[in-house]
Parts: C-alpha cells; structure tokens; sequence
C-alpha cells in the first residue's frame, strides 16, 4: 500500500497540464507605458526645495532614474549613466529620484558625495513619482523626449542608455 501510495505521488509529480496559446497568461507591462504623456509632477529636491518636473518636461529630452544608496544594480548602472551624461551635458537634463525606502537624507549625501552620480538628486518622500510613473522597482529607467512624451523605460543593469538617448536626442 505504501509503495503504491509512493508511485502515485511521484507520478503525478511528473504530470503536466497542456496549455493553449489561448489560456496563456499575458505579461504586464510594467512602469509608464512607453507614448504616453510624461507626468509634469512637483519633487522635492534633498534640501527640501520644491523642483517641478514641467520646467524640463516638453522643452528638452529628460532622463529619469529611481533610485537608491543600497541598490546593487543602480550601483552597477552607474558607469554607464556617467558616460551618457558626460556625452549629452547640456541636452539631456538627469534626474535622480531616490525612493526614500530605507534612506535617510544623510545618507544620501553621503552617498553622492562618495559616488557623485551625474544627475540632480530628488527625495521623493511622498512617493509621487513613483506613483505617477508606476514604478515597479529601483534601477528603473524612464526616457522623455522633448515633446514630453515617454520615449524609453527600461530596468536593471542591461540597460542600453546609449541607444535609448541617440534616438531621442538623434545624435
């Protein structure tokens, strides 16, 4: 009895369902859907000052990251977001937005003094870009072109910067 309790177990171990194209499940997009307006939002900046997002949004491509002291692929995207911003100073304005999950604003200047990342640092501590841009994590990559439509969004250390700037900007 026991060994035909053990069989039946196993065997069904072993059993998978066959699912139709029909039934499968779609994948969600995750963040901002690319085309879509870029939201013009107000962010303080670490000193507390107000930074409103339309001075940039429709008047000059605007490069976007959420970010984080503790986030190991922000750290490892950041070569990369030093060279594009050394190649489109002036162009492309860069923000930072740190999402405030166990941060501190000491350490947060701690953390640009030590690392210097290239773009303005925001304290969204309220949480309203992540909430108008659907933020589905930190590292997370949001490109507006000049028209102030989302152009690119992109997550993790993979990301192609390079390429999702030269089409917006085309050089």
């Amino acid at each position: 009895m026991n060994h035909l309790l053990m069989v039946l177990i196993l065997g069904l171990g072993s059993v998978s369902p066959t699912i139709r194209p029909s039934e499968r499940l779609s994948v969600r997009q995750t963040g901002i859907t690319v085309g879509s307006p870029a939201p013009a939002l107000t962010i303080n900046d670490l000193d507390g000052k107000p930074v409103a997002l339309s001075q940039f949004i429709g008047k000059k491509p605007v490069y976007l990251q959420f970010w984080a002291t503790w986030c190991e692929v922000c750290e490892a995207l950041l070569p990369q977001v030093k060279a594009v911003a050394a190649q489109y100073r002036g162009v492309v304005e860069f923000l930072g937005i740190n999402v405030t999950v166990n941060q501190s604003q000491d350490r947060v200047r701690r953390y640009v003094a030590e690392h210097q990342p290239p773009f303005r640092v925001l304290w969204d501590d309220k949480g309203v870009s992540i909430r108008g841009y659907d933020v589905p994590g930190t590292s997370y990559v949001v490109i507006v072109d000049r028209q102030g439509k989302v152009a690119y969004t992109g997550f993790g250390k993979d990301q192609d910067l390079g390429a999702a700037l030269k089409k917006v900007v085309g050089r």
